[in-house]
């Protein structure tokens, strides 16, 4: 019995093997498209920077962000800076997975730890790319994932996926995570969802998503006068996948209040670079106090992916990508702080994506690349005119 068992495993290794290789090859298209869009980005960039003098590599690797990242994977957790206000910006607000990898990446290859994070970040938004296209496909169809991705990587902020932030990361990560709940598998779900929680705050958004979608069918089991063991049996690895999902995240908050002596350790840090939680009205405040027609494009903007948000919910989207994108979104339009951020915030909230996307896969292909193109056109001319400019993105 045990030689068979284990002259089974080489088979059903190979056999995984052919299906991720069958996987990559269906996905091909969407990433192909992925990469022109953002190689178009980035091109605009270099000519843009060029004509003002600066460096697109440095915009990329050495700005904002991405240098507390690289400190911290040079020098690790400890350093911060006091304001003339008084504020102190610690770099124990910036979670560890990313500088892990520009640490691991920079020991074994000539790479900076600069360089390193721009490579993780180049490879993980592929990744992501690839986990849009698979959530695509299975829901709509491949055009549908096709158009998930290239749209993803033209969004009017898109340039982040090519810088040495952890967006990329976080969403590769994310977008896996909650395919592998849509799949039933639960205890990759809870990996990912943990790694996923050791990249960014907005981790717990992924925790949510594995935990309410097990809930739902406990709860309908247990309703029906079926014993809880029962129905953890009837859902192999659910139970797993539930405990390990919510460890990234909360080692990280627990690790960081040890270290500030505080169970508030990690909000307390948030709060000295301005950030935080007040149920949008900070965030109000900033519109109210723009020029009128400013404010009006803001709330234009934000009633946009509301309504994406509620369309998708309504055409009945998995419940899965509706408690992650509904939780990225609610905490990116409450969070008070650098408001410019916001739309960064917001861009892992792919599954906001899926209706347009669904629309452009039943147009015809000419119409509905002349319509990717034009955006992302649109996208590349606006990412260089920001990451030039002087605020941070």
């Amino acid at each position: 019995m045990n030689d068979l068992a284990s002259a089974a495993v080489p088979g059903r290794t190979a056999r995984d093997g052919a299906a991720v290789v069958a996987a990559l090859r269906r996905a091909a298209p969407a990433l192909a498209a992925y990469a022109a869009v953002r190689l178009l980005g980035l091109l605009v960039l270099g000519v843009w920077s060029a004509a003002n003098g600066k460096d697109w590599h440095t915009l990329l690797t050495a700005r904002w962000d991405s240098l507390w990242y690289t400190r911290v994977a040079e020098q690790g957790y400890g350093y911060s800076v006091q304001l003339a206000n008084g504020d102190v910006h610690s770099n124990l607000a910036f979670f560890p997975l990313l500088p892990w990898l520009e640490r691991g990446l920079s020991a074994l290859t000539p790479l900076s730890a600069a360089d390193a994070g721009m490579a993780v970040a180049w490879s993980a938004s592929l990744a992501a790319a690839w986990a849009l296209y698979a959530t695509g496909e299975r829901l709509h169809g491949p055009r549908a994932g096709i158009a998930l991705a290239a749209l993803w990587a033209a969004l009017p902020v898109g340039i982040v996926q090519s810088m040495a932030y952890s967006e990329s990361l976080f969403t590769a990560l994310a977008a896996w995570g909650v395919y592998a709940v849509l799949t039933g598998r639960w205890v990759t779900a809870g990996v990912l969802a943990s790694l996923a929680g050791l990249t960014r705050p907005v981790g717990a958004a992924v925790v949510a998503a594995v935990w309410v979608t097990a809930a739902v069918p406990l709860w309908h089991e247990r309703a029906a006068g079926v014993r809880l063991r029962a129905a953890l049996r009837s859902h192999p690895g659910m139970a797993a996948g539930v405990l390990l999902a919510p460890l990234g995240w909360c080692g990280y908050f627990v690790w960081v209040g040890i270290r500030e002596g505080s169970v508030t350790g990690y909000l307390d840090v948030q709060g000295g670079w301005g950030n935080g939680f007040d149920g949008g009205v900070a965030f109000a405040g900033f519109i109210g106090q723009q020029p009128f027609a400013a404010g009006l494009g803001l709330l234009a903007g934000v009633g946009l992916v509301i309504w994406l948000y509620v369309h998708g919910v309504r055409r009945g989207q998995p419940l899965p990508l509706a408690v992650y994108g509904g939780l990225v979104l609610l905490l990116a339009l409450t969070a008070k702080g650098y408001f410019g951020s916001k739309p960064r915030l917001m861009m892992p909230a792919y599954p906001l994506l899926l209706p347009p996307a669904a629309v452009l896969a039943r147009w015809r292909p000419a119409w509905s690349w002349l319509v990717i193109g034009v955006v992302a056109a649109g996208a590349a001319v606006y990412g260089a005119f920001w990451l030039n400019g002087s605020g941070p993105p």
